[in-house]
């Protein structure tokens, strides 16, 4: 990505995305059932090999075929700050702050987590580009000065988050999340790594039911207001992208909460095993 002060997405960010939502190389495979398959990236040991810099939290993939909703409906659903209050069940609180371009704004997220954990929160820039045949969603974590983090969170970490749908059908797509995020707190990194696993699948469900359900419950909400695809209709106030900076894993504190964390994953894990 630029160093310029736009730290706004370009082609390049948003192409190299697309390569690696698409790749299968250096990607193995954790879970394929029902349509879903979850991938986590096994870089080539010689980009890790003695590198102190190499990160420990994994690049994990998901892919999900649906065949009952149209890709532009999904796409939908994954903009529509109003309807995800109706189906995500971990969301705290969640609003857009400001916009920075016509494809582009910043936002700010927070969500529940089991407990003994720490609730946590993120600032995310997001940009988004349509095409004839595919939608893609990209963001990652930025400083805003107005949102630092608060001491009631914990202040999780976007290093790229990202979703690509591609039309199969009228009323079909392929559906797929990447993402590579940094929870923070004192976590052991395969805690992390194991957990992302065990949710993702659960979470690509409760998307698909929520796409499922949207035509219905956007007809009763403004049916007419789309802003991700009318910028004419975006309320937002106007941010300067230079008043951002991305926001690296090193510069914030870990919480220690790692006590009785396994626990909770195991309980996770066979949870999703009983409801596959």
């Amino acid at each position: 990505m630029s160093r310029r002060s736009n730290i706004i997405p370009d082609e390049a960010v948003f192409s190299d995305f697309r390569r690696q939502c698409l790749s299968t190389d250096n990607w193995s495979n954790k879970y394929d059932k029902h349509g879903m398959q979850v991938w986590v990236e096994v870089p080539p040991a010689a980009s890790t090999q003695g590198n102190q810099n190499a990160p420990k939290v994994h690049k994990i993939k998901c892919k999900m075929t649906i065949k009952d909703v149209s890709a532009a409906t999904m796409y939908d659903v994954l903009h529509d700050g109003q309807y995800r209050k109706k189906w995500d069940p971990t969301m705290s609180e969640s609003f857009d702050i400001a916009r920075l371009s016509a494809n582009a704004d910043v936002g700010y997220y927070s969500w529940f987590c089991p407990k003994p954990l720490r609730n946590r929160d993120v600032v995310t820039l997001r940009s988004w580009q349509v095409t004839d045949d595919e939608y893609v969603i990209v963001n990652f974590s930025v400083k805003h000065p107005k949102y630092p983090p608060r001491n009631d969170l914990v202040r999780a970490i976007s290093i790229l988050t990202g979703y690509l749908i591609k039309p199969t059908g009228p009323n079909s797509c392929s559906f797929i999340y990447l993402s590579q995020a940094d929870p923070k707190g004192s976590l052991p990194k395969w805690v992390v790594n194991k957990a992302s696993q065990v949710l993702a699948p659960k979470v690509m469900k409760c998307v698909h039911k929520a796409g499922q359900n949207y035509p219905e419950w956007k007809q009763q909400n403004s049916p007419d207001q789309k802003p991700w695809l009318f910028p004419e209709q975006n309320t937002l106030p106007m941010m300067d992208p230079a008043e951002l900076s991305i926001q690296r894993t090193d510069s914030l504190e870990n919480v220690d909460e790692s006590l009785t964390a396994d626990e909770s994953l195991t309980a996770d894990a066979h949870e999703n095993e009983d409801s596959s």
